[in-house]
């Protein structure tokens, strides 16, 4: 009886240490991320849906997967031992996360904002876009969407997120410079809008990127079509594809507003499976967003193959 004790102490004292040690990981990546200028919270070595969120944004600068999770890829650029919390699987916590990140809590400082950036060679993406292409772009989706190009053998793409970066050179960085020339939409809240739009797409309810959506938009090729209408191709694309990868490829490049609205087009990356079928590629997607309140929604989306 007493050698049972004494093994189940060190079984706890075992449980304890590696509790501790965790926690000492995370709180670790808390004062990386607070120093890089996308963190705010506490320094508590909790797991959170503000600490995803801010993983969220670290990994569109380093043109990482996005996943919201401090995952072996993100890990490793931080210096840091990869952690899940329990809760970043839930579906509350996943559905928190995307929508803290879209209403972007006021939380960086100026020093932040000058150490954030993950290069020193970024150039201003404000008032370029991407040229018209000659001949209509193929459908392909991010989280919320991608459809991949007509000459590929697999069928439509899109995608979401994940944790595999091509062998190539490494995606250039998102600008930090500018804003998009209205003082309420600057660069840093639509790259936080643009992350939880894509986000959303892995959330375990299944279209909710639709809630990003007006109630009537000019949607792909398929013309103006309302709200559900999305959601119920999302909710298709997802039984499609239900393996899906997304990361940033390059820079936001914003067009300052016009009668309230802003234009924003990425490039996104990504990597669709479902079983042996298997697609992948990279397309520059668009945005046109108006402000509805203190928040933004989307009034028409479209995408070109990425040269």
């Amino acid at each position: 009886m007493g050698k049972r004790i004494a093994l189940f102490a060190v079984m706890i004292g075992l449980a304890l240490t590696v509790s501790v040690c965790a926690d000492d990981n995370v709180q670790a990546v808390q004062e990386k991320l607070r120093d890089g200028g996308f963190y705010s919270g506490e320094i508590d070595g909790a797991y959170s849906s503000q600490l995803a969120a801010a993983l969220t944004r670290y990994q569109i600068r380093k043109g990482l997967a996005v996943t919201g999770q401090l995952d072996v890829e993100t890990s490793e650029a931080l210096g840091a031992k990869p952690a899940v919390g329990p809760s970043t699987a839930a579906t509350e916590q996943s559905s928190e996360t995307w929508r803290r990140l879209r209403k972007r809590e006021r939380r960086i400082s100026t020093k932040a904002q000058e150490t954030s950036s993950p290069t020193d060679n970024e150039t201003p993406a404000i008032g370029t876009e991407t040229p018209p292409r000659s001949a209509p772009a193929p459908r392909a989706r991010t989280s919320s969407e991608i459809r991949e190009p007509a000459s590929s053998t697999a069928a439509t793409a899109r995608t979401s997120s994940e944790t595999t970066k091509p062998a190539s050179a490494p995606p250039a960085p998102v600008s930090d410079t500018g804003s998009s020339g209205d003082g309420d939409i600057s660069t840093e809240r639509l790259r936080d809008y643009v992350g939880a739009f894509v986000l959303a797409g892995l959330d375990p309810h299944v279209g909710s990127e639709a809630d990003f959506f007006a109630d009537r938009v000019k949607y792909y090729d398929q013309g103006v079509i309302d709200r559900e209408k999305i959601r119920n191709d999302l909710q298709d694309y997802a039984a499609r594809w239900p393996e899906r990868h997304f990361w940033f490829a390059g820079n936001i490049i914003i067009e300052p507003p016009h009668r309230k609205r802003v234009r924003v087009t990425f490039p996104l990356r990504y990597e669709l499976r479902n079983g042996a079928t298997y697609s992948s590629g990279t397309i520059n997607k668009t945005l046109v967003l108006e402000p509805v309140g203190d928040d933004l929604q989307i009034v028409a989306v479209s995408e070109g193959k990425a040269e």
